[in-house]
C-alpha cells in the first residue's frame, strides 16, 4: 500500500502559513511585531523595529520596508477586508515611505510614525467583527 506525500495546505497548516484568518492573524501579528518592535531602544525604553533599523539606509532601506508593509495589506486582502479599509491601510504604508526617505527628518518619523502597528488594529478590528473566533486576549505593554 502506498503512502501518499503530505498535500501543502496539510503542512502549511501545520507551520502557520494555512490561509484560514486564525493563520493570517498570526503571520500578520510576527510581521508587525518585527518591523515595529523586535528590539527596544535602552535608557529610552522604546520599542524599534526592522522598519526605524532599516529606513535608516536611504532609498533601499524605505523600499524594503514598504514591501514589507505592503505584504500586511496583501494578507488583509485575503481577509476580505473593504476595499476602504484597504485604501487606509496603503496610505499608512504610502505615508511612512514617502516621509520616511526624508533625511534626518524621515528618521525620526520613522520612529513615531507606526504604520504597521496602524495597520494591524485595523485587521484586529475587522477580525473581531467577521472572524470572532480569532481574537485573543492581548497582553499589556509595559
Amino acid at each position: 500500500m502506498a503512502v501518499s506525500p503530505p498535500r501543502f495546505d496539510d503542512v502549511a497548516a501545520l507551520a502557520g502559513m494555512g490561509r484560514d484568518p486564525a493563520s493570517v492573524r498570526a503571520r500578520i501579528e510576527a510581521m508587525e511585531a518585527l518591523l515595529e518592535r523586535i528590539i527596544v531602544i535602552p535608557g529610552v525604553r522604546q520599542p524599534v523595529g526592522l522598519d526605524f533599523i532599516v529606513g535608516l539606509v536611504p532609498v533601499v532601506g524605505d523600499v524594503i520596508t514598504a514591501m514589507m508593509g505592503a505584504w500586511i495589506v496583501w494578507e488583509a486582502r485575503n481577509l476580505g477586508m473593504s476595499k476602504f479599509q484597504l485604501a487606509r491601510m496603503a496610505a499608512n504604508v504610502g505615508v511612512d515611505t514617502l516621509l520616511g526617505a526624508v533625511p534626518m527628518v524621515g528618521d525620526a518619523f520613522d520612529f513615531f510614525y507606526r504604520s504597521n502597528s496602524r495597520n494591524l488594529k485595523i485587521i484586529k478590528r475587522h477580525l473581531e467583527k467577521h472572524h470572532p473566533g480569532t481574537v485573543t486576549i492581548d497582553m499589556p505593554r509595559r
